[in-house]
């Protein structure tokens, strides 16, 4: 039978090479997928065009005024379509989706992505903030399920290659590996005066805006050190990063005899997907293989926490516990938003992060609810902060006395 693949966040940069890959897999082995769902957020045209070309059982967009447009757009095909969370979370569940790849952006994909993670589904992970942010919760969930998790993300990706066959007790520490982002080569470049022009130049990932600037900030590792915690059950002080700006090793593993394993391939995304799609096998790949030869010299460099103070917060955010996780990612997002808009600068992002930490008193949660409202009152926080930077002068609460998480 063809293995039933639903894609969350199927307009996307992840959703778009996951959709190419199963067309390219299908022409060597017919009959191996088939897509029986698909979502998106707002693009109705690229949704309709997908569903023309897949016929999913099920779709799902952000409005019932986008769903209407999308059903106009496909006349005669019978995809049901629906919209909204909780065409989402119909979308996540359904029966006939063997494999679940969660590729909405940000916060927004949490319900949906625990909703999966509950069916029993098997989850692979591009959406990094479902782990960030409900961490403890989503690893019972699997737990309790059955659900496997499979990291999308190039380096948690790499690291669960790395540990196949492995035993965890025998692991050092884990190694994500890091491009640097664009600014790492210019190490006398003024931060504060960069663009988002300049921050999206990345030199070696094609990604989305949002990650792309968590690349040139380096939050990008600061939230993979939080997902790598969750995913593998390592400790945060057994997780290091490590700047590699050729970018073909994804990340290792180093065990306590001293011996590492890493993995190593191209720069791009499909491979990953791949191995989401069709573990445990690995399969023929369509995709252009590595030329070793050509490769260019493997450079290893210390991060800066001092010029990119955003990587420090992962660690901290897993000391503090609880919603702190929620709290940072959701800052981000707002500081990062602010900055692309050009309301703030490039070094204001982790200046708008570390003060909402500041703020915020983090609570155990033991549902998606206090989760949920860390995240609305760290938005609200951090969205006060760009106003008050725009204005020339930032002013944040003493304390979270207005925070629904206390």
């Amino acid at each position: 039978m063809p293995r039933g693949i639903t894609i969350l966040g199927s307009t996307g940069s992840i959703g778009t090479s996951a959709l190419d890959l199963v067309e390219r897999l299908e022409a060597l082995e017919p009959g191996r997928f088939r897509v029986v769902g698909l979502a998106a957020s707002r693009s109705a045209g690229v949704l309709a065009d997908q569903i023309r070309r897949f016929r999913p059982l099920l779709a799902c967009i952000g409005s019932e005024e986008l769903a209407r447009g999308v059903r106009d757009a496909i006349t005669g095909i019978p995809t049901r379509v629906v919209s909204g969370p909780e065409g989402l979370r119909l979308l996540a569940t359904m029966e006939e989706a063997e494999l679940v790849i969660a590729a909405i952006v940000g916060a927004a994909g949490l319900e949906p992505t625990y909703a999966a993670v509950e069916s029993g589904r098997t989850v692979a992970l591009a959406n990094k903030e479902a782990l960030v942010l409900a961490g403890d919760l989503m690893i019972s969930a699997a737990k309790r399920s059955g659900a496997p998790l499979l990291p999308v993300d190039s380096e948690h990706n790499a690291l669960h290659q790395c540990l196949r066959g492995e035993s965890l007790g025998e692991v050092r520490r884990l190694v994500l590996t890091a491009s640097g982002g664009p600014f790492f080569r210019r190490p006398g470049l003024d931060l504060s005066q960069v663009t988002p022009e300049d921050a999206l130049a990345h030199p070696t990932w094609v990604m989305g805006r949002k990650i792309t600037i968590d690349s040139a900030t380096l939050m990008n590792k600061a939230l993979e050190v939080i997902e790598a915690h969750w995913l593998y059950g390592v400790p945060a002080e057994k997780i290091s990063v490590i700047i590699h700006p050729q970018s073909t090793i994804h990340s290792m593993v180093e065990f306590v005899d001293g011996s590492f394993i890493c993995q190593l391939g191209a720069t791009d995304m499909r491979h990953p997907i791949q191995y989401a799609l069709t573990w445990p096998r690995r399969c023929e790949t369509p995709l252009a293989p590595v030329d070793l030869a050509g490769l260019a010299d493997m450079n290893f460099h210390a991060p800066d926490l001092d010029r990119f103070p955003c990587l420090g917060f992962g660690w901290r955010a897993l000391r503090a516990g609880g919603t702190m996780p929620a709290a940072i990612n959701a800052a981000n997002e707002v500081a990062v938003e602010a900055f692309l808009a050009g309301r703030v600068r490039f070094t204001d992002i982790p200046r708008i992060i570390g003060d909402v930490m500041e703020a915020h008193h983090p609570v155990v949660a033991s549902s998606l609810e206090p989760i949920l409202h860390a995240d609305a009152w760290a938005r609200q926080t951090a969205a006060l902060a760009v106003s008050s930077i725009a204005a020339g002068a930032l002013t944040l609460p003493g304390g979270n006395e207005t925070c629904p998480t206390r």
